[in-house]
């Protein structure tokens, strides 16, 4: 069995310690948009393709 919430949960806690990391300026937006496209396309996958069977 996949464990979405795992791999969701991972993905979260290292874009938002990346993005902490990260100096809200100009420079970074580039980094801050791809960060937060790919914790949305993960939400989707978790939301959208969970294991039938947990439910």
């Amino acid at each position: 069995m996949i464990d979405y919430k795992k791999m969701y949960a991972i993905l979260c806690a290292a874009a938002s310690d990346a993005l902490d990391a990260l100096p809200d300026t100009p420079e970074n937006a580039r980094g801050r948009l791809l960060l937060q496209t790919a914790l949305f396309q993960a939400e989707d996958l978790y939301i959208f393709q969970t294991d039938p069977d947990e439910e």
